[in-house]
Order: structure tokens, then sequence, then C-alpha cells
């Protein structure tokens, strides 16, 4: 499951190259990162375009949330280690700023949603059947990475909650096994968040 710097540096340009190519990593937006086998972490620099990323871009990251180096993490690293800390067998944390995701969170007010009955559950680990109920909560946005923490960990962790979050007005949280699990709860969460509003949009249309 876990990854040499080298290697994690340089799947996460790939992952960047792609997040960008898909409209979820706009300007500097996002950030990524890996559980390394030192147990360490790779993240990337902060005020990079995700999309241009190079190796040299991404930095090795303590448990203390200190670089190994030089180089200025990005400012949610934080919220990186807590879900590292939360979650033992998580080996990579994604973050997405897609104006779908976004909108999303502005426009719900309540503090989770519930995707209920789509095929499409199946791609988050541990489901599957398409008759199930998974929560994925949504908290305020702040720029003290910790105010973010305290409101969303009590939520995490429950058999029906998806390992992903909003942060609202912000953007996506999704953490996996691995980097292709990571990535696959990401596009199922945005794909979700989509058919989800696609939904509301026609049947106010046949109303």
């Amino acid at each position: 499951m876990t990854m040499g710097f080298d290697d994690a540096a340089r799947a996460l340009v790939e992952i960047g190259r792609r997040f960008d190519a898909r409209g979820w990593a706009p300007a500097t937006s996002g950030n990524y990162s890996v559980r390394l086998d030192d147990g360490s972490f790779a993240v990337t620099r902060s005020g990079r375009h995700k999309g241009r990323l190079q190796p040299e871009d991404i930095l090795r990251v303590g448990a203390d949330g200190i670089v190994i180096g030089t180089g200025r993490s990005s400012a949610e690293t934080a919220l990186h280690l807590s879900l590292y800390g939360l979650f033992p067998g998580a080996h990579a944390v994604l973050h997405g700023h897609s104006a779908r995701t976004v909108g999303f969170s502005r426009a719900v007010t309540a503090s989770e949603w519930r995707f209920t009955g789509h095929e499409m559950l199946k791609a988050f680990p541990g489901i599957g059947t398409h008759d199930a109920e998974v929560r994925l909560p949504i908290v305020d946005n702040s720029q003290d990475m910790s105010v973010i923490d305290d409101a969303v960990a009590p939520s995490l962790g429950a058999a029906d909650v998806a390992p992903a979050y909003l942060i609202r007005g912000h953007g996506l949280y999704a953490w996996g096994a691995d980097l292709d699990e990571a990535e696959r709860v990401m596009e199922a969460t945005e794909w979700l968040i989509e058919c989800e509003l696609a939904e509301a949009a026609f049947r106010k249309g046949l109303a």
C-alpha cells in the first residue's frame, strides 16, 4: 500500500494533470498527499497550479506537519494529517475544487447529504449493492484548519459515511487505501453530486 517518495511524487504529478483536465483544480486550488513507506508524507507544494506540477513541487512532510527539507507545503496539510491519523488504512488524500461540488455545498444548508439507491455507490469501499444509503458530511469553511477538523471529525468513520466530505464554499476531500481508491472515491462523489443535481432539475422541469 505504501510508496517511496519518488514514486509518490510522480503519481501526484499525474493526479494533478488528470484533475486539472476535469476542471477539478482551477488556478492553484486543490492539494494531494500520499503516506510514504517511512511514515512521512508526500504533499503538494503551496501555490502551484496542479495541472502544471513537477516532481520538485512535491514535498516530504513529517507526522508533525513540518516540511523535511525546504519549501512550504499546502496550507491544508493539517487536514490531510488528521485524516491519516483517523484512518490508519488510508494512504492517499485528495482535495478538489470543482465548480459543481462547490456550488452544491453552497446550496445545501444541511450538515450532510444522503445518496440513496445509486449503482455508483458500489464505487465506495465496502458497498456491494445499489440498495444502500451513504452520507456525505458538509461542514462550514474556515481559514483555521483546526476549526474544520473539529467540525468534521465526529461525522467520519461510521459504516454509512463516505470516505469523503465537503467544505462549504470550498471543495471536496476524498481518501482511500491508495491513490487509485482515493481517486475512485473522488470521481464517484463528483458523479453522484452531478446526478443528484440533474435529477432535481429534471423533476423541476417535469413538475
